[in-house]
Formats: structure tokens, C-alpha cells, sequence
């Protein structure tokens, strides 16, 4: 066992000794030793319930002949640190995140890990260290919370908060109500309602086989939930046992099962980031032609929130991950039958999976012919750049529109507030990429006040950061090259005319090319806007967006 360099021989004695220390036995010190990847915390709603599961996994370790370890790693919620210079720090977290595992797991020469995961960064930043230790693995998603109600109105984070925002800016609602719906819409532990980055990525995870099936969409409250946590500290030691790692279950097969269940989906433009930097820890080739190919290829056969009313509760119900993988392994040749940390085959899987096809359509009967998410191009995005096309109204997928150009989030808000944001502008916002921002903070809050003063298939909004999962309206993302790397993006001027054409894939700046040579040779690139700390380090290490924001 690897942690046999720890625990055997004459000059291990002091290494045993310490490990007595923390109440392991002399049986113990002859079983595997498994750690617990633990994001708790108090301060995030998806995480405050994980000391249960800790307990579930634990117990399952040592029902298996393990000995189970905890250790913590940091989380950052995305909500909170919304909106404000905090998130600056949530990209660059996945990144810390997975130097944490990696640090942990390396130094005291664990046998196998389970990821205790749920929220935005966390589950990609657990996956990428998964990845470059290559020790056997498996990943426990908390799951998602329940749906908030409130005066028999169904609630989602979003609906209840950020886009009721935007209604009382409207006078839709009054500020009594605001704070009823704000009160209602969280009702438990657990990762928000609808499909965001967090839900998603705990989809594509169990899809790429690292999690046992059911367990993305399984309540964070549901006695469910423990089982699988449960039933995967069992798990874990016979994959030690057999030394099955994650470059046995993460293959390029694998993970472009799991771009087709994200064009399936229609899930948040994180993942595409996320999914880039994973292929790239465990040297998988893949990039973002794979998910131009396959957003081609797969139409949408699902529609949850933001982009529409059923939640998470409503697809665990429908038959979740496994009656998706049911009805893409049944229809598309694009498919691959791999095999997870469970032992069963993507088609044993399906086979077994039951379906409400009045939640999950079929590819012969989809939603929309369009896939869930589309990577764009153009002389603004040479290196391309991504749309949530679920969460467009089928009415603007073309739009044309005069820019508005803002060189940070806050000051965009403030526009859109005071509504100097009016139908048929495009909202530009610069300077919020992985270098730029630095951390390419999300856009939730703009897009949804947006869409809350009723100005969702009216206005676009483009930018070199990032939106949240809980992102809907017409709304390009992860330009690239973003404007701290001399991107075009850079250069745009308020009154410029943009296209944006998403069934053709493109966004262009109509504007010519000699005007556009003479701003470049009168551009001058501004200070960075961090200068010390974790943030000035990363931007010097962040590389584009196009390749999955990894760091080097």
C-alpha cells in the first residue's frame, strides 16, 4: 500500500507513533488509509449539512476495511461573494483548492480519497487534484437543496433573490414581498435549486463515473443522500483494493460523455472552464472544438431553472442523471460506454434507469433543437467565447445592438439601477477576466436585474468574465482573448454596433479595420487592479479562459 511509506518498517517508528496519536489502532494501522476531502463550512449553505455525511463515509470506510481520515478544505459560496470584490476569489479558489488535496493526500501517502464536494469550484478543484495524484477516488456530492415556497409560490435562490431584485426596481413587487420571498426561497442545506454551475458539475460528474448513480440529484437532506455517502465509503476501499484511479474513469470518452449530457442539460457556461481544466491535470486531450462538435450534434432534452420552472427535485423525480444517460445512450452514436467507480457500465446504467419523459424528452423529441450551451466566434472572440443558449428566448437569438462598454462589473450595475440600460443595447463589460479582474468574477447580479425589469430578450450582455449557472437572458461569456491580453473586447467604444448570431456561432464587432487599427495604436493597457496577495499571484500564473483558466 502507498501508505506503507508512513507505517512500515524500524524507521517508521516515529511516523507510527504520531499516528497513534490521533487514535489510530494497531488494526487500524494495517488497513488502507482513506482520506475525507471535507469542504464544510458554515458559511456555505451547500456545506453546512456535510458533518453527516462525514459520519455516512466514515462508517462506510471502515465497514470496508478502510481507515478513514478527515481533513478540510476551503469553499467559497458564490451567492454570497457575489457582486462584490469577493469573487474575485471563487475561480481562483479551484486552483487552491486542489494544491489543498494534492498537499494532503501526497504528504501523508494516503491509499485513496473521497471528495466530500457540492458547490461552484469546489467539485473541479477536488476533480483536477484527483487527477494528478491519480489514487483511487471516488467524489460525494451533497446534492441540492429543497425548492423555497412562499405564499404558494414556488422559489429558487434566484427567482426568490436576485431576480426579485430586479422586479421591486420595476415596482412588480413590493419591498415587504422581497423580503418574504428572500426569507423563503433557501429552505435547507444544499446547493441552489435549479441547474447552476454547483448541480451541474455534481451531473457531469456522475456522468463521467467518479460518483455513484443518483448521487447529484439526491436531497442534501434526504436520508438518500447518507446512503450513497454511505454506500461510497464502502466503495472506496475496494477500489483501493483493485487500484482503479481516475485516469481509469476519466478518459477522453468519459468527459465527452459529459460535454453531451451538459449540451443535454443545457447547464451552466462554467463547466466548459471547469471541464477544459480537468482534461488538462490529467493530460486528456480536449478543447473547446469538441464542444463546438457536439453542441451540433446533441439537441436540448431537458430545461430546469433558471432557464424554466422545474428544479433539481423535479429531475431527481424524473429519473435524474441516469434517465438522461438513458436517453442519449438509446439515441446518440455519440455516447461512449464507459465505466465508473460503481463497477456498471454507462449501459448498464441506462438500462436500469426509469424515465418520466414529460421532464426528460428524448433526442428524437427534444425540447429545442439546439443544444444547451454554444461556443461562439468572431473577430470579438478569435479564441471563441460561450452562451447559455437554454436560458435565450427563442425570439433573439439573433440580436444587434449598440454597445454600452463598462470596464467593471460595478459600474455596469449602477447603469442598469439608474436604467440608463435600454432595449436594443449591448451592456459590454471589460477588464473582468482571469487576468484582468483579476478571477473573472460571475455576472449574476447584472443579468438578473436585467431580466427582473423585463429586458431579457431586449438587452445582451457581453463580457470577458463570467456568468453564474443561474445566468439566463442573451448573455456571451469567456471572451477571448479578454482585453488584459489585448483582446478586441478591449477596444470596443460606447455606440459601436455588435451582431450576435447563435445559430450561425458568432459575435463580431461592426466596425472597421482601419478604425480598429487606429485604436490599437493609441491604446495604452491600464494598472493592474491588484498589486499583492493571492489575486496578484494569479494573475500572473492564469492562463486564457479558451483553455479552461488553468493556472501555470
Amino acid at each position: 500500500m502507498r501508505s506503507d511509506n508512513v507505517k512500515k518498517g524500524i524507521n517508521r517508528a516515529p511516523h507510527r507513533s504520531l499516528l497513534y496519536a490521533t487514535g489510530v489502532s494497531k488494526e487500524g494501522m494495517k488497513r488502507p488509509f482513506i482520506g475525507i476531502a471535507s469542504s464544510f463550512s458554515d458559511l456555505v449553505p451547500g456545506h453546512v449539512g456535510m458533518r453527516d455525511l462525514e459520519r455516512q463515509i466514515e462508517k462506510g470506510i471502515h465497514t470496508g476495511g478502510g481507515q478513514a481520515f478527515i481533513f478540510g478544505v476551503p469553499a467559497v459560496c458564490d451567492g454570497i461573494a457575489m457582486g462584490h470584490s469577493g469573487m474575485k476569489y471563487s475561480l481562483p479558489s479551484r486552483d487552491l483548492i486542489a494544491d489543498c488535496v494534492e498537499t494532503v493526500a501526497a504528504a501523508h501517502q494516503l491509499d485513496g480519497l473521497v471528495l466530500l464536494t457540492n458547490c461552484d469550484k469546489i467539485t473541479p478543484g477536488m476533480l483536477i487534484a484527483a487527477l494528478r495524484l491519480n489514487i483511487p477516488t471516488i467524489v460525494v456530492t451533497a446534492g441540492p437543496m429543497l425548492d423555497g415556497c412562499s405564499k404558494n409560490e414556488v422559489l429558487t435562490m434566484i427567482r426568490g433573490s436576485f431576480e426579485a431584485i430586479g422586479k421591486l426596481s420595476n415596482s412588480e413587487i413590493t419591498e415587504a414581498r422581497l423580503h418574504e420571498m428572500e426569507e423563503e426561497c433557501c429552505p435547507s442545506a444544499g446547493a441552489c435549486q435549479g441547474l447552476y454551475t454547483a448541480n451541474t458539475m455534481a451531473c457531469l460528474t456522475e456522468v463521467m463515473g467518479m460518483s455513484l448513480p443518483g448521487c447529484a440529484t439526491a436531497a442534501a437532506v434526504s436520508a438518500r443522500k447518507k446512503q450513497i455517502a454511505f454506500d461510497s465509503g464502502v466503495k472506496i476501499v475496494e477500489l483501493v483494493e483493485k487500484d482503479i484511479k481516475p485516469s481509469d474513469i476519466i478518459t477522453r470518452d468519459s468527459m465527452r460523455n459529459a460535454i453531451a449530457a451538459d449540451m443535454a442539460l443545457g447547464g451552466s457556461t462554467n463547466t466548459i472552464l471547469h471541464l477544459l481544466a480537468i482534461a488538462n491535470s490529467g493530460d486528456i486531450e480536449l478543447s473547446l472544438d469538441d464542444f463546438d462538435e457536439l453542441s451540433h450534434k446533441i439537441a436540448q432534452i431537458i430545461k430546469l431553472d433558471p432557464s424554466a420552472l422545474p428544479t433539481m427535485t423535479d429531475f431527481d423525480k424524473a429519473g435524474g442523471v441516469s434517465g438522461a444517460l438513458k436517453m442519449l445512450w438509446n439515441h446518440s452514436p455519440e455516447i461512449k460506454d464507459t465505466t465508473g467507480v460503481s463497477g456498471l457500465k454507462l449501459s448498464e446504467i441506462a438500462q436500469r434507469a426509469w424515465v418520466d419523459n414529460s421532464v426528460i424528452h428524448t433526442l428524437e423529441n427534444p425540447i429545442t433543437s439546439n443544444p444547451g450551451l454554444a461556443v461562439l466566434h468572431g473577430n470579438l472572440a478569435t479564441e471563441g467565447a460561450v452562451i447559455k443558449i437554454s436560458g435565450v428566448s427563442p425570439n433573439c437569438l439573433t440580436f444587434k445592438g449598440k454597445a454600452k462598454v463598462f470596464t467593471s462589473e460595478e459600474a455596469a450595475m449602477k447603469a442598469i439601477e439608474t436604467n440608463e440600460i435600454v432595449a436594443g443595447d449591448v451592456v459590454v463589460i471589460t477588464y473582468e477576466g482571469p487576468k484582468g479582474g483579476p478571477g473573472m468574477r460571475e455576472m449574476l447580479a447584472p443579468t438578473s436585474l436585467i431580466v427582473g425589469k423585463g429586458l431579457g430578450d431586449k438587452v445582451a450582455l457581453i463580457t470577458d468574465g463570467r456568468f453564474s449557472g443561474g445566468t439566463r437572458g442573451l448573455c456571451v461569456g469567456h471572451i477571448c482573448p479578454e482585453a488584459a491580453e489585448g483582446g478586441l473586447i478591449g477596444l470596443v467604444q460606447n455606440g459601436d454596433e455588435i451582431s450576435i448570431n447563435i445559430p450561425e456561432r458568432k459575435i463580431e464587432l461592426l466596425v472597421s479595420e482601419s478604425e480598429l487599427q487606429k485604436r490599437k495604436e493609441n491604446f495604452k493597457q491600464p494598472e493592474p487592479k491588484e498589486n499583492k496577495g493571492w489575486l496578484a499571484k494569479y494573475a500572473k500564473i492564469v492562463q486564457s479562459a479558451s483553455i479552461g483558466a488553468i493556472t501555470k
